[in-house]
Formats: structure tokens, C-alpha cells, sequence
């Protein structure tokens, strides 16, 4: 959707929207939002809305009394699952200081300057998301427990696979909200899911994991479940990967992806604790077929890096990452690290399948990595590094 302010104002008023949610995300990516009644989205388009920042996650230090939220148009998208009396429509929003500049601290500014500067190269690059995820059932007071919904492993079909209907419903919700589910299947573990998406833009693609998230959690409280995104749900089975498939193009669309992922994986160490922000994170790499080495072949196991050429067309799948990351920060790095890459026409290693280095072992190495890291102090504001490498 491309709509003018002019036409997300005349949508509110002919469809009996009643709520806006203004949404933004923390430093971690996760949503936060504030609603505004009908007669606000004048003042949220023309000068923005204020809020204190400095409860949230990575805007502690912030030295302005007020943020403001200015939303964009063309993220606008009803809630589907609220009333159609009264609708609730939602709108993704940057964060602005007083002076109506960027803040630097907000990821999505962060991820649009990544944007910008490989656009100002002449180079483009999209995203597609796999995002695993587990489904737990409550107990009788409506607490998560750590049972799964079902007892299915990898591609199982109903009656085993329970999960069936849950993520149909998670994709068409996401296909009515304007999004592109590609495919879904039962993953490895109990109770696990594994929904996928076309190749987006990057703030779109961004944009989505967030919605994606979202809705996953809402359709699975509907059905009196709960659901784990989290690295290292059960001991002993497979973790929740979010893995991420990478396409680039220089100005004459020619694919230039190889010179991005030698990129990526030179840098690959730096990023990680932006990656893997937790500490469970680092108790699934090197379980099951998560990766733990810094290598890439096109065998499909558990490599870093999975890279295959078909019909002349070359995809990159970086597995490392899990679904406790901030996808605006993610991308953003990966851009970066792909230019320095492409700039430099970085061939790949020779096919290293299970032989490279490792993978920070622990979220305090990752960290002590980070904080020394010019690569990351050129891109990730001070306020950001602080927030995810404290102790």
C-alpha cells in the first residue's frame, strides 16, 4: 500500500476506525504503540505525537523530555482480528526528536541510513525471513507452561501435526494486513512452526517481522496457546532460528550476493551479540543443526552460511540468527557488512563446510567483541552498544 496522509484520513473516517495504534520498537525490536483516537492523526502526521521514551529499551539516556511518533503512511494495515465496528487500524512510526530530526537511537532511522547508503552506491538489497517458533499450552489459571501443543516433528501432516489450522490462520491474517506468507510446515520439535516470506524491501521486510510476531502471539492466545519465539524453548530438542535469506544487486541488477556474504561472513563476529542478543541464545548455536562455526557450504546442514546457485540465480541463507534480534539493527548490519563486501569485491573462502572459526561462545564474548568493534561503533549509536553489552 502507498497511501497519502489525505487518504489514510478519508479510510479512518469512511471505515469507522474509532482506534490508531502508533506503532514503534525498542531497542531489541520489540513493538511498542500508544492509541490515539481519530481526531489526533492530523496532529500525529503534521507535527507528531508525543512520548517519554526513557521507560522503553535503549532510549534510558535519552536527553530529550519528549520523543515524538510521525507515522508512515504506507504502513497503514487493520487489525484484523478486532471488531469491523470500530475498526483498529495500525501505523508504523519513526521517532523524531523536537526538532523533527531522526533519533539516532531508533533502529528503523538506523536501518534507513544503511538503506540510503548502499542506495547512494548504486547497490539494492532485500530480505526474506524463516522464523521458527514453538506453540506451549496454558494451564487452567491461563499461565504459559512448557507443554508443547502437539508431539509432530518435521513436516508431519494433521491429525499429528495440530498446528495445522493455528498457522493457517497466522497467514491468512498476515496476507489480509497486506503481507506475503510464502510457506509454512511443522518444524523438528514438538509443538514447533516454521512460517517463511517472500524477499521484501528492508524496511518493509523489517516491518514485517515485527507484524509477524505480533500476530503469531495474538492468533495463538486465541487459541488458548502461547508462543516462543525464544532461542532454547526445550532442553534437549531443536532451538527457534530466524533465518535470513539475502539478495543484492548492483545498479544494472546484476547479482552481486556472493561479494555481500564474504562480506557478512568477515564480519559475521562483530554483529553476533546483535544476532544473538540473549544468553540462551549462545545454548542453542552448535545444537541440532544450529550453527556454531563461521563457515558456508550448499550442503544444507549447519553451516553459517547455506549458499546455492539455480537457474543462474544465487540465495543466501544466513542461519545464525534467532528471533530475540531487532530486525531493523539486523538488516542494517547486514547491509553494511555486504557493501564492505561488494565495495571490495570480497571473494568467498574456499567452501568451508564445518571447518572455519567459531562463533562468539557466550554472550559476554559476543559483547567484549562488539564494544571493540569499529565496524559496529561506525554504525550502532553509543546508546544502543550500551544497552545490549552491559552486564
Amino acid at each position: 500500500m502507498n497511501q497519502t496522509a489525505e487518504e489514510v484520513l478519508k479510510f479512518v473516517e469512511d471505515e469507522d476506525v474509532k482506534f490508531i495504534r502508533l506503532a514503534f520498537r525498542d531497542a531489541y525490536g520489540v513493538q511498542k504503540n500508544i492509541s490515539v483516537m481519530p481526531g489526533e492523526v492530523v496532529k500525529a502526521f503534521e507535527e507528531g505525537i508525543p512520548i517519554n521514551a526513557r521507560q522503553v529499551a535503549g532510549f534510558r539516556d535519552c536527553p530529550y523530555a519528549s520523543l515524538y511518533l510521525k507515522p508512515e503512511t504506507d504502513t497503514m494495515s487493520i487489525l484484523p482480528w478486532r471488531p469491523d465496528s470500530g475498526r483498529v487500524l495500525r501505523l508504523f512510526c519513526d521517532l523524531l526528536t523536537p526538532d523533527g530530526v531522526p533519533y539516532e537511537s531508533d533502529t528503523r532511522a538506523i536501518l534507513k541510513n544503511a538503506v540510503k547508503a548502499a542506495g547512494e552506491k548504486g547497490i539494492s538489497f532485500k530480505f526474506g525471513n524463516a522464523t521458527e517458533f514453538y506453540l506451549f499450552t496454558k494451564d487452567d489459571e491461563g499461565r504459559p507452561t512448557k507443554t508443547p501443543y502437539d508431539h509432530a516433528g518435521y513436516m508431519d501432516i494433521a491429525p499429528l501435526d495440530k498446528c495445522e489450522n493455528i498457522r493457517r490462520e497466522i497467514s491468512l491474517t498476515i496476507e489480509r494486513m497486506g503481507l506475503t506468507p510464502e510457506r509454512s510446515h511443522h518444524e523438528r520439535g514438538p509443538g514447533q512452526n516454521e512460517i517463511d516470506f517472500h524477499y521484501g524491501k528492508p524496511i518493509k521486510a523489517a516491518d514485517q517481522m515485527t507484524t509477524f510476531k505480533m500476530v503469531v502471539s495474538t492468533m495463538a492466545d486465541r487459541y488458548g496457546l502461547v508462543a516462543d519465539f525464544s532461542p532454547r524453548p526445550l532442553e534437549g530438542f531443536p532451538g527457534n532460528g530466524y533465518h535470513i535469506n539475502i539478495y543484492a544487486a548492483d545498479s544494472e541488477g546484476k547479482d552481486v550476493v556472493r561479494y555481500a556474504a564474504a562480506g557478512i561472513i568477515e564480519k559475521i563476529r562483530d554483529m553476533t551479540i546483535f544476532l544473538n542478543p540473549t544468553e540462551e541464545s549462545y545454548a542453542r548455536l552448535g545444537k541440532n543443526t544450529a550453527p556454531d562455526k563461521i563457515d558456508w557450504s550448499n550442503a544444507g546442514k549447519s553451516e553459517l552460511m547455506y549458499i546455492e546457485s539455480h537457474r543462474g540465480k544465487t540465495r543466501v541463507e544466513l542461519r545464525s540468527p534467532d528471533a530475540g534480534s531487532n530486525p531493523y539493527l539486523v538488516y542494517a548490519l547486514l547491509i553494511h557488512a555486504g557493501l564492505s563486501g561488494i565495495e571490495r569485491k570480497l571473494e568467498l573462502p574456499q567452501e568451508m563446510n564445518g571447518s572455519g572459526a567459531f562463533l562468539p561462545t557466550s554472550k559476554k564474548e559476543a559483547a567484549a567483541i562488539a564494544r571493540s568493534s569499529e565496524f559496529i561503533k561506525s554504525i550502532v549509536p553509543e546508546e544502543i552498544i550500551k544497552e545490549y553489552t552491559s552486564d
